[in-house]
């Protein structure tokens, strides 16, 4: 079970970790936790309603991790659009954007978080151990998968890679090369990835 998903009985899914990557992935986690940017504040009003019709911010993010995780939702970088098109296209993505981004934030802030709590568990578990044995439920599941899947892209987007090519050229990177770690916790996290996909589809 090293480094690979595998179903539990009943649902869910578990993986052998090290302490070593039980650190890269809460490390990896907090990151994304702290680029995705604080939940609402403490003085925020509690009543629900208020909160459902919050307005988020209507333009996209600076930050290229940011752009990649909260993209436009109606734009084509494949299909270049006329500048009337393509007015209409910014407007159309600022309106969803103002009204969604809220709650895809709040979503991925949970996923980062549920990492965290099941990694620092595992850990205090496992002291001295050099490792254990990391068991999610179904709905754990889904949160781990939704993280693995943001931080890849976090990571994806700071190596500029944007398609299969770009993936293969970096497998080939010397080892001197800087950004060889940053390129083998892709890759690695790829691979749970694919593996807890398997799981939760078998």
């Amino acid at each position: 079970m090293p480094g690979t998903f595998e179903p539990l009985p009943g649902g869910g899914a578990a993986v052998a970790l090290d302490d070593v990557e039980i650190s890269i992935i809460r490390s990896l986690a907090v990151q994304l936790l702290e680029l995705i940017g604080p939940g609402p504040a403490a003085d925020a009003p509690d009543d629900p309603l208020a909160g459902l019709f919050a307005e988020g911010p209507s333009e996209p993010p600076t930050d290229p991790v940011l752009k990649r995780l909260f993209p436009d939702a109606y734009s084509d970088p494949e299909q270049p659009a006329s500048p009337r098109d393509a007015e209409e296209q910014r407007a159309y993505s600022a309106e969803f954007r103002r009204y969604t981004e809220n709650d895809l934030r709040a979503g991925k802030r949970d996923n980062a978080l549920a990492v965290i709590r099941s990694l620092d568990a595992l850990a205090s578990a496992a002291a001295g151990e050099g490792g254990a044995v990391l068991k999610l439920s179904p709905a754990e599941s889904q949160q781990w998968l939704g993280a693995l899947n943001d931080l890849r892209l976090a990571i994806g987007s700071r190596l500029e890679i944007t398609d299969e090519e770009d993936t293969d050229l970096l497998y080939r990177l010397p080892d001197e090369d800087p950004r060889k770690p940053m390129v083998m916790a892709y890759l690695w996290l790829g691979g749970l990835q694919e593996t807890l996909v398997g799981t939760l589809m078998s």
